[in-house]
C-alpha cells in the first residue's frame, strides 16, 4: 500500500468512541518496502490539493521518512520537495502490519501490501 492511498483512508466503524480522531490512521508494526517508480512532476502538483499535508507528515514520521514540514509557495520549482514527496508517496509500500484508528482502536490489517478495510457486521 502505498502513503497516497494511506492518506485518503479512515475509520468507519459505526460507534467509533471519537470520530474526530478516525484520521489518520496509525501504523503498527509494519513492513516497508521502496519500489522505485518514474517521477511524474505534473501528477505530484496536481495530487499536492487532495493531500492532507499535516496528516501526511504525521505518517511518514511514525515511518522514519522525512519530507518537508510545509509546501513551498511554488512547489512545481522546487525538485527537491517534489523528489521528497516523489519517494513518500510513490515509491514506499507498506507491505505487511496494521492501522490502527485512534479514536476506537479497531485495527486493519495490510497483507501483501492491501489493506483490509472491511467491517465485521456489528461494526457497520
Amino acid at each position: 500500500m502505498r502513503l497516497i492511498t494511506h492518506n485518503m483512508l479512515k475509520c468507519h466503524v459505526k460507534n467509533c468512541k471519537e470520530p474526530d480522531k478516525q484520521f489518520p490512521l496509525q501504523f503498527k508494526d509494519v513492513k516497508l518496502e521502496q519500489i522505485e517508480a518514474e517521477r511524474n512532476d505534473e501528477f505530484l502538483v496536481r495530487m499536492l490539493p487532495r493531500l492532507d499535508w499535516p496528516a501526511l507528515l504525521k505518517s511518514t514520521k511514525e515511518l522514519g521518512i522525512i519530507i518537508p514540514e510545509k509546501v513551498p509557495a511554488n512547489p512545481a520549482d522546487d525538485d527537491e520537495f517534489l523528489q521528497a514527496l516523489h519517494t513518500a508517496i510513490l515509491e514506499m509500500h507498506v507491505k505487511e502490519g496494521s492501522m490502527v484508528c485512534n479514536g476506537c482502536g479497531h485495527e486493519y490489517k495490510i497483507t501483501k501490501g492491501i489493506p483490509n478495510m472491511l467491517l465485521a457486521e456489528h461494526e457497520i
